[in-house]
Order: C-alpha cells, then sequence, then structure tokens
C-alpha cells in the first residue's frame, strides 16, 4: 500500500533566480507540478513544513495529496529535490509530479534485505548488496513502501538476482539477470612467513705484524 501524505503550495507568477532567492529567505521554497496533460504550473511550499514531511516520509514513492490555494487536492509525486550541496536542508528547489489513480508510472523504489543469510550466520561469509533500489511500474494506489528481499536462505557463493522478486501488482523493469545481493566467502587471512636472516660466517681478521716489529722480536 502506498504512503500517503499531506502538502499545503501556493501559485507563484514571478521567476527566475532573483526571485527564488527572495523566497527562500522567507522561509519559502520555489516549487514546480506539472504531469498528467497538465502545463507545468510554479509554485511555493513552506520550507520548515516540506522538511518535517521529509522526515517522515520516503520522498521518492509517496503519494502526495498537493493542496493548491485551497483547491480540490490532487495526487502527486516528489520527482526531484534539489538542494544546496553544502547544506543538505537547505532546499533550493522541488519538483512535483501530477498522477492519475486509472495510470500506471514509473519510479525507483528502495531494497530492504530480510533476515540473516545463512552464509553470513553460520560460515563467516559477508553479504554484498549490489542494488539498493529497484525501478517499477504501478498504479498509484499500489505503490510499496519498500521492496523486502528475504536473504535468509543464501548460501556462500549464492545470490539473488531481479527475477527472483515478485511483487503483486508491481513490474519490475530492470534486468532481470542483475543479482541483488550475493554472499561471499570470508577472505583468507594472510599467512605472513617470517624472514630467516641468512647466517653470516665471519673469517677471523688476520693481522700480520709489521715486517721490523718480526725481525726485533727474533733478535730478543
Amino acid at each position: 500500500m502506498a504512503q500517503q501524505a499531506s502538502l499545503q503550495a501556493e501559485r507563484r507568477a514571478a521567476s527566475g533566480k532573483g526571485v527564488a532567492r527572495s523566497l527562500r529567505r522567507t522561509g519559502k521554497i520555489p516549487a514546480v507540478i506539472y504531469g498528467h496533460h497538465r502545463a507545468p504550473e510554479t509554485l511555493t511550499v513552506d520550507s520548515a513544513a516540506f522538511l518535517k514531511l521529509l522526515a517522515g516520509i520516503s520522498a521518492g514513492s509517496t503519494i502526495l495529496d498537493v493542496t493548491v490555494d485551497g483547491d480540490t487536492p490532487v495526487k502527486a509525486l516528489i520527482r526531484e529535490i534539489q538542494r544546496n550541496p553544502l547544506k543538505a536542508t537547505d532546499i533550493l528547489h522541488v519538483d512535483l509530479y501530477e498522477v492519475s489513480a486509472n495510470e500506471k508510472i514509473t519510479l525507483e523504489v528502495s531494497v530492504h534485505v530480510v533476515g540473516t543469510a545463512d552464509g553470513v550466520r553460520n560460515f563467516g561469509g559477508v553479504l554484498d548488496q549490489a542494488l539498493h533500489k529497484l525501478q517499477i511500474r504501478v498504479f498509484p494506489a499500489d505503490i510499496p513502501a519498500s521492496i523486502d528481499v528475504d536473504v535468509t536462505p543464501l548460501g556462500i557463493g549464492k545470490s539473488i538476482f531481479v527475477r527472483d522478486v515478485k511483487v503483486d501488482k508491481v513490474e519490475i523493469l530492470n534486468d532481470p539477470n542483475l543479482p541483488i545481493c550475493s554472499v561471499v566467502a570470508p577472505r583468507a587471512e594472510e599467512v605472513v612467513t617470517p624472514v630467516v636472516a641468512a647466517e653470516v660466517t665471519t673469517e677471523p681478521e688476520l693481522i700480520r705484524k709489521p715486517k721490523a716489529e718480526d725481525e726485533a722480536e727474533a733478535k730478543e
């Protein structure tokens, strides 16, 4: 069942970078809504209310009831959030995409791994998750909050592929042969062989006495 939430918005006539900066200084976020055969319409949303909304939903897969200037709410998805790269809570712009209950839409949902793989639990393997999102096609009312993948029976060297995942009323669009997650064998510890120093044989140093000293000793 798709998550749902509400969002209040206001129409705006002016646009441009200068207008957008002015709006953000007053606690507003520039936005646009489009889709479902409607012309794009420029909006503003309250920054504090939008940040609070984001804290409780999966932004890319939650159906919003968007009310514009008190009109009848329309269903929409958040298509894009532009953020200040230096401050994630500073949102620069929001794209909303209106949807119809009778039309399928394409979107990405998160993959949620469930359980502990047998190869990890009993053989010390490592779970490697290659795909964290799946692209799906679905009616708005049937959007899952996430797609659960049970890895409990997965042994060492085994994988779960896109083709192995089945979700009611959901068409998965990714390549069916792509692995979602695998269990790899633990990395063998490298055995370091100690280096034995080569034995050095030292010849005794021969000290020859000077010839003059030898002759002196012979005379004594």
